[in-house]
C-alpha cells in the first residue's frame, strides 16, 4: 500500500462497513430486521397481529446477547464502535472477541470498543490495516484484563508495540505474524508478563535483534518462522555453561530461514529452559542427506531437548552414542585420546563440537570398531549383510540377505513375510550383534530404519510370530 496511494470509486458502490453491535446481531440472527414478522399470523384471508410481541422479542434478543461470551464477527465489515455505551448495556458478558478482515482504520476504533467489554480476555484484530498512535499513549483500564492480542498483518511496527504496550498489563500472549517488523528494540517496563510472542514473517535485520527482547523473564514460547535469520548466538556464554539470555524460553521455532551453520544448533544448547525446538527447512540441513541422521545430531547436541520438529524425543543416549561413533575420527585427529591424560582435542574440535566430551564422560569414549569412516555413498557401501533366523521355529534354516541400512523395519517386515512365507500374522523383530553379546535390540518402530537401531554387517535379525 503506497502512502500516497489511492482509487476512484462511485459513493454508492461503497461499502462504509457497520457498527459493532450491529454487526454481532446479524452473525447470531438477533437484529430487529430478522424479527420483524415473526408478530403476524394469518388465519384464511385475515391477518392477526399479536399485540405486545415487539416488546417480548426484543427482551428474548437481549437476554440471548447478555448471554455472549465468545464472539466472532470476522469479515462483517465493522469499521467503528457505535452508540457510546450500546456495548456494554447489551453485551455485557462478552470475554472473547474475533474482529478479524474487518473494516477498523485506526487503533482508536479497537479502544472504543473494548472501552466497553470490563472483562475482555482475548482479543484477535488480524488483517485490519490500521493506523497506531505514533507517540506514547496515556496508561488506561481498557484492557487491564486483556491476556491474549493477535495483530497479524496489521502494518504494525515493533515502535508502534512499544507504544501500545503499557495499556497491556496482563498480557501473556502476542501474535504479530506478517507485519513491517525488521528491527527490534528493548521492552522497558512493558511485555514483562509475556509467555507467547509470534514474530513469524518479519524480516528481521539480523540474528542480533534476538537479544534485544532476550530478558523479557517469562517468555516461554518463541515463533520466528521466516524470519530471514541466518545465526543465532549468545555471546554472554561460553562453551558448556547457559546463558542469561531467554532464562525461561521453553519452546522455539526457526523454520525456514537462513541457518546455514552447526554452531547456531550448538548455540541453543546455552538456553538453560529449552525443551521443544522447530527448525525445518534451514540450510545446514543439507549437509546430511539421512534424516535420521540429521535427528540424531540436533538431539545430540542439545542436551535438554524432549521434542524436535512436533516428535518426541524417546531415547536420547541411543542418539548420543550415534554422535560420538560419527565424530570419533574427527575427535582423534584434532588430539582426542582413549588415554585421559592425553585427551586434549583442539579448540577448533570444541567450537565444533561442544558437547562432545561430556557425552563421553557419560557414556565412554567410542571404540575403535565403531568409530564410522567416511566411505563413498553408493549403495555397495550401504548394503548390510545380515542374518535372517527364526528362533522358536529351528525347522526354518538361517538365511542370509543383503539389505541396504535406509530400510525401514516396516519394509523388512514386508519382505519377510514373502521370503519366509510366514501366514497372515504380526512379526516381531530383534537383532543381535557381536558387540552386544548375550543382548537382543528389539526393532519395535516400524517407521525407523536399520541404521537408526545402529544395524551394522553380519548381524542376526530375529523374527518371531
Amino acid at each position: 500500500r503506497h502512502p500516497r496511494g489511492g482509487s476512484f470509486i462511485r459513493p454508492n458502490k461503497a461499502n462504509f462497513g457497520v457498527d459493532f453491535l450491529t454487526a454481532v446481531k446479524d452473525r447470531y440472527g438477533l437484529s430487529d430486521a430478522q424479527h420483524g414478522t415473526e408478530d403476524m399470523l394469518v388465519f384464511g384471508n385475515k391477518t392477526v397481529e399479536f399485540v405486545g410481541m415487539d416488546s417480548i422479542a426484543e427482551q428474548q434478543r437481549q437476554v440471548k446477547l447478555n448471554q455472549l461470551v465468545d464472539v466472532s464477527v470476522c469479515e462483517c465489515a465493522v469499521s467503528h464502535a457505535g452508540q457510546k455505551e450500546e456495548i456494554s448495556r447489551t453485551c455485557a458478558n462478552i470475554r472473547h472477541i474475533n474482529l478479524s478482515k474487518n473494516l477498523i482504520s485506526s487503533w482508536d476504533t479497537v479502544t472504543a470498543i473494548a472501552s466497553e467489554i470490563q472483562n475482555l480476555e482475548t482479543f484477535n484484530i488480524s488483517e485490519n490495516k490500521m493506523k497506531f498512535p505514533s507517540t506514547s499513549t496515556s496508561v488506561s483500564n481498557v484492557f487491564s484484563k486483556l491476556r491474549i492480542l493477535a495483530l497479524n498483518q496489521t502494518d504494525i511496527t515493533w515502535i508502534e508495540v512499544l507504544l501500545c504496550a503499557p495499556g497491556w498489563p496482563a498480557l501473556e500472549e502476542l501474535y504479530l505474524s506478517s507485519n513491517n517488523i525488521t528491527v527490534l528494540e528493548r521492552p522497558n517496563n512493558v511485555l514483562q508478563t509475556l509467555k507467547l510472542l509470534d514474530l513469524s514473517n518479519n524480516q528481521l535485520l539480523d540474528g542480533n535483534q534476538l537479544h534485544l527482547i532476550a530478558h523479557l523473564p517469562r517468555l516461554e514460547q518463541l515463533i520466528l518462522r521466516n524470519t530471514g535469520i541466518s545465526s543465532i548466538h549468545f555471546p554472554d556464554a561460553g562453551f558448556g555453561c547457559k546463558t542469561k539470555m531467554f532464562p525461561s524460553l521453553k519452546h522455539l521455532a526457526v523454520s525456514d530461514n537462513h541457518i546455514s551453520q552447526w554452531s547456531s544448533i550448538n548455540e541453543l544448547d546455552k538456553l538453560p529452559s529449552l525443551r521443544s525446538l522447530q527448525c525445518h527447512n534451514n540450510p545446514f540441513a543439507d549437509t546430511e542427506k539421512n534424516p535420521e541422521t540429521l535427528r540424531q545430531l540436533i538431539i545430540a547436541k542439545i542436551s535438554q531437548l524432549e521434542v524436535l520438529n512436533k516428535s518426541e524425543v524417546h531415547d536420547i543416549s541411543t542418539d548420543s552414542l550415534d554422535d560420538r561413533k560419527i565424530f570419533g575420527n574427527d575427535w582423534l585427529a584434532a588430539g582426542g585420546n582413549w588415554n585421559p591424560e592425553k585427551n586434549k582435542p583442539s579448540e577448533e574440535f570444541l567450537a565444533a563440537h561442544p558437547r562432545y566430551p561430556s557425552l563421553c564422560l557419560k557414556y565412554g569414549a567410542p571404540e575403535e570398531g565403531e568409530l564410522k569412516r567416511q566411505q563413498p555413498s553408493t549403495l555397495k557401501n550401504q548394503l548390510l549383510t545380515l542374518t535372517i533366523k527364526c528362533p522358536e521355529k529351528p525347522e526354518q534354516k538361517p538365511v542370509e540377505k543383503k539389505l541396504p541400512d535406509s530400510m525401514t523395519i516396516q519394509r523388512v517386515k514386508g519382505l519377510l513375510y514373502r521370503l519366509l512365507k510366514i501366514p497372515g500374522s504380526e512379526l516381531k523383530l530383534s537383532y543381535e550383534s557381536s558387540k552386544l553379546e548375550g543382548r537382543e535390540v528389539e526393532l519395535d518402530n516400524d517407521l525407523k530404519t536399520l541404521q537408526f537401531y545402529s544395524v551394522e554387517n553380519g548381524d542376526c535379525v530375529l523374527v518371531r510370530w
